[in-house]
């Protein structure tokens, strides 16, 4: 007799369902051989904790005893955290993407005993409404087809599974397998139609790209900032930010507790689906670095501030990782926790309402479903003029408004917190402290970057040296996908470079090899998603596109060719040009889709700087460097000798000396911040 299985389980995601009445199986032999023996086709339904539309239809459906008996009876139901199997998210996406031709999440496939899908959707309501089927509709429809037309069904099946097999070999064709030494694959006209592409599609009123709903899209306003700096294109820095602004200032951003959510559902950034996830907010601060590092403006060092500060204090676990999110909805309502009404808030502040009210655009009617969502639409100091007061005085009065406004938000129902740990996610947090610590030089940021990796190294590695990919209540699960490692490797080079300390360099060094070992596809240059040894998925998948997160075949196209350098192994950087070279005509087409890529071509066009800090006394020079935006730079830093090939040879003295060496080229040793920065080429 089955039974809900999920009650064993640490995702919260997971054991949310654990109490529905559907059976909920565990993806894993067990469930498949399962299916197999009652020759049942396979229901997998894939959300994630902060997911809106998940809670929805577990509320309207997934909690229903008549449709939960439709669905036990005619299949063999499988629960999945897409968090904790991205791979089977990104397999099955795919599926109802060439299906329908959209996706998104509660993800819900029928898939063949052996795994093979055959038909899926997204959300589907209780009742027929909106042109969509409703779900109990959905399943007897299924089992109709199943029942009456198995052998379409499975013919269905295979053309689909052959369809996703074959769109998994884009970019496996490879123009050049082999790039000559010092052979550019991107000139300056190629870099400029990256930023004109980008600026192409770019929102001019509102900032970001396109249109609603809106993403951050942290990568393209990265290249942006590189497209000023390269090529000196105020319009880029202009847009770049104005990104930034619109969404520190807007609803996507917590206004009183800090954090970004996820998205906005409209152009003007006001109105976002409430989750909060640890990789929008690490990648918001690593945005936000680089354009203070460029601009050195307070808006900017402020919120990467605020926003380290909301991760450590909300998202932060004891053991010391960081959760993975923070859900939409509070007692069932989507946002309850973040809005307010202008009788409560004229109640907490009194006299000082009125003040508050006008700089976070309050009103008695709303701007969102009858409530406030707190944002900035004018300057500070256009609120003080209209008061008659002081700007000083008058961001002493909103700082201490803040303060009673989060007093009384914190005595409400929060959302819960999804409090898994993911291996990549942390990674992702790890590079934006050390971002943050170059361009804040505040220690703790150091400090909190090492200490993230010595848990990474306590708790997500198993018994033959590799990693988990998820870690909860002492207990760490999944073989370690691509991002994981690519993200962990470019974390340790950034805490190389503000460290000095080379062993996180031998760490990364060991981690790629691994990769290119267990990951790697020997017809192409670039890498699968899973582990060769992982036997549960359809397909290995090739994943290219940058989208929420960054791709980890991009990613590792910019560790290989780091590392490339840094060890002298010129076939790491052959792979990387080959890689990148292999999609030049889709990154000069379509930049905003491969930002990380797009930013690693225009580095590589412009030519690394190879700059080396010795001494003694290393570390003031080091922050000073540090503190310049350089995005073509590797900095390698010590204080003893060292057989490194950058190293090798430096002298050790107790002032700082500094190198730089740029396309096999060498200057003069230097002593000064100052003229390293006039021998940079850009």
């Amino acid at each position: 007799m089955l039974k809900n299985e999920l009650s064993t389980q640490t995702s919260p995601y997971l054991l949310q369902h654990a109490h529905n009445p559907v059976h909920w199986q565990v993806w894993g032999n067990g469930a498949l051989l399962l299916a197999k023996k009652l020759d049942k086709p396979i229901l997998v339904s894939i959300g994630y904790s902060a997911c809106h539309w998940c809670h929805v239809m577990e509320r309207e459906s997934f909690e229903n005893e008549a449709t939960a008996a439709i669905m036990n009876a005619h299949f063999i139901n499988i629960k999945i955290d897409r968090e904790e199997r991205p791979d089977l998210d990104h397999i099955y996406m795919d599926a109802v993407q060439a299906i329908s031709g959209s996706g998104g999440w509660p993800l819900n496939v029928f898939l063949t005993p052996e795994g093979k899908p055959f038909y899926g959707g997204t959300y589907f309501p209780p009742v027929k409404a909106h042109g969509r089927a409703s779900w109990q509709e959905v399943l007897n429809s299924v089992h109709t087809a199943w029942i009456s037309k198995r052998e379409d069904m499975e013919t269905q099946a295979e053309t689909l599974l052959q369809h996703l097999k074959k769109a998994n070999h884009f970019g496996r064709i490879v123009q050049k397998l082999n790039i000559a030494e010092g052979e550019m694959i991107f000139c300056k006209n190629d870099g400029l139609t990256i930023i004109n592409n980008l600026l192409a599609i770019a929102d001019i009123e509102e900032g970001g790209f396109g249109n609603a709903p809106k993403f951050p899209q942290t990568f393209n306003i990265n290249c942006l900032l590189q497209g000023y700096y390269f090529f000196k294109n105020d319009a880029a820095l202009t847009q770049a930010e104005l990104s930034l602004t619109k969404m520190i200032q807007g609803g996507i951003y917590d206004q009183l507790g800090g954090g970004l959510c996820r998205y906005s559902t409209d152009a003007q950034w006001l109105a976002p689906h409430f989750e909060k996830m640890l990789y929008d907010n690490a990648l918001f601060v690593t945005v936000l670095s680089n354009a203070y590092l460029l601009t050195k403006k307070d808006i900017y060092k402020n919120t990467i501030t605020h926003t380290l500060q909301f991760l450590f204090a909300r998202m932060k676990d004891a053991a010391g990782g960081y959760y993975a999110a923070i859900d939409a909805d509070s007692e069932g309502i989507e946002g309850k926790y973040y809005v307010w009404d202008k009788t409560e808030i004229d109640t907490i502040l009194g006299e000082d309402a009125a003040l508050f009210c006008t700089y976070y655009n309050v009103s008695t009617e709303g701007n969102w479903e009858h409530v406030n969502i707190l944002h900035i639409t004018q300057p500070i100091n256009t609120v003080a003029k209209l008061f008659g007061l002081t700007t000083d005085f008058v961001e002493v009065k909103l700082n201490t408004a803040v303060q009673k406004l989060l007093a009384v938000r914190a005595q409400k129902v929060a959302p819960t917190i999804d409090d898994k740990i993911l291996l990549g996610w942390n990674c992702l947090l790890i590079t934006a402290y050390c971002k943050a610590y170059a361009a804040l030089q505040k220690e703790m940021y150091k400090e909190e970057a090492e200490s993230l990796f010595l848990f990474i190294e306590n708790k997500f590695v198993d018994k033959n040296g590799a990693y988990y990919h998820t870690y909860k209540n002492s207990v760490a699960l999944y073989p370690a996908f691509l991002d994981d490692y690519a993200y962990f490797i470019e974390a340790c080079l950034h805490l190389q470079e503000i460290t000095g300390n080379e062993t996180y360099l031998i760490k990364a060094k060991d981690l790629l090899k691994f990769v290119i070992v267990n990951f790697a596809d020997s017809n192409s240059p670039f890498f699968f998603y899973t582990h060769q040894q992982q036997s549960d998925v359809v397909l290995r998948k090739i994943e290219l596109y940058d989208g929420a997160t960054p791709s980890a075949n991009s990613v590792m196209a910019n560790n290989l060719y780091y590392l490339s350098i840094i060890f002298d192994e010129p076939q790491w950087k052959n792979r990387a040009l080959s890689m990148i070279d292999s999609l030049k005509t889709i990154i000069l087409k379509h930049p905003n889709s491969f930002g990380i890529w797009a930013g690693t071509s225009l580095n590589i066009h412009a030519g690394i700087n190879e700059i080396v800090i010795t001494g003694i006394n290393k570390t003031p020079q080091l922050q000073k460097v540090l503190h310049q935006f350089i995005p073509n730079k590797i900095v390698q830093s010590t204080h003893v000798s060292s057989n490194l090939p950058m190293l090798i040879n430096k002298q050790i003295l107790d002032t700082s000396t500094i190198y730089l060496c740029h396309n096999y080229q060498c200057n003069a040793a230097c002593s000064t911040v100052d003229e390293l920065l006039l021998n940079l080429k850009i």
